[in-house]
This record gives structure tokens, sequence and C-alpha cells, in this order.
């Protein structure tokens, strides 16, 4: 089974100039899906982009982090679970060589959860290894998702 998605990017930042020379031009643009809010995006100021804006890196590290939230509610919920919050710390590592190029070397989610019993703990704790083998964006990079959750009782 394959499912298809669509997304359209449109460049704002031509200055007047456009890409005349690597500072004539702004780096801003929107990203649209139909029927959804447009995203303002932009590159990451390191890379002369506004910091007001979503970068690919951290919109990446979004995806990473919220395609394993879901699969482990979806499994929560499956194994009577009742999870009350979950919160993630996302943080992400990006190697640029001298050429620059660069890529990600290493992705660490720190998801937190409550959950509503303290004899729910373990199995909300060993459900993430499940949700790290479903997500399938983690299972798209060339590079170790790593794991550090915590697990609470309200």
């Amino acid at each position: 089974m394959n499912h298809h998605y669509h997304v359209t990017i449109s460049w704002t930042g031509n200055s007047g100039t456009g890409t005349s020379a690597y500072t004539a031009y702004e780096r801003d643009h929107s990203i649209k899906a139909q029927g959804k809010p447009v995203l303002l995006g932009s590159s990451d100021p390191a890379f002369r982009g506004d910091a007001t804006r979503y970068n690919p890196e951290e919109l990446f590290l979004a995806s990473l982090s919220s395609c394993h939230m879901l699969w482990y509610l979806h499994f929560c919920a499956e194994a009577n679970i009742i999870v009350l919050e979950y919160g993630d710390q996302a943080a992400g590592t990006l190697t640029v060589d001298e050429s620059g190029s660069g890529h990600f070397t290493e992705v660490i989610l720190k998801p937190e959860v409550v959950v509503a019993k303290s004899s729910m703990k373990d199995k909300a704790l060993e459900l993430h290894k499940k949700a790290h083998k479903f997500c399938f964006i983690a299972n798209s990079c060339n590079f170790p998702v790593k794991h550090e959750p915590l697990i609470r009782v309200i």
C-alpha cells in the first residue's frame, strides 16, 4: 500500500534582483498543503535565514518527534495505558563539512509522558521501543534516532 503526499513550496525572498548574489536574496518561503494553514519557512540564521520562521532542520526534528508520538499514543491506547500528557524536547546534530554539504548525525527524542497509574509505568516505557520500530520518519533516516523517555504519574 502506498500513500502519497504533496506540498507546495513558494520562494518569497526575491528582494528585487533575484539570486544575483548570495547576499542579494532572502531565504523566506511558504509551505502549503491543501486545506491547511500556511507555514512560514526560511533557512537557519546561520545560513542567512529569518529566525522568526521555521527552518527545514526544525521541521525535520518536528516530523521525527510527532511521528514517534503518534505511534506511541496508538500503542498505549491498544495496551490500555492511559496517557494524560505527552511532551518532547527533541534535539538533533547537523554536521556541515568543508564543502558546505551537511547531514544529521544524530537525533535524540526526550519524550516526557504522564500516565494515569503507577502500574502503567513499565509498559509505558517499553512502548517507546515499539513506537520507534514503527515510526515512518525514523525508518527513513540513515543516522541513529535515540530516545530518552521519562514516565511520570500524576
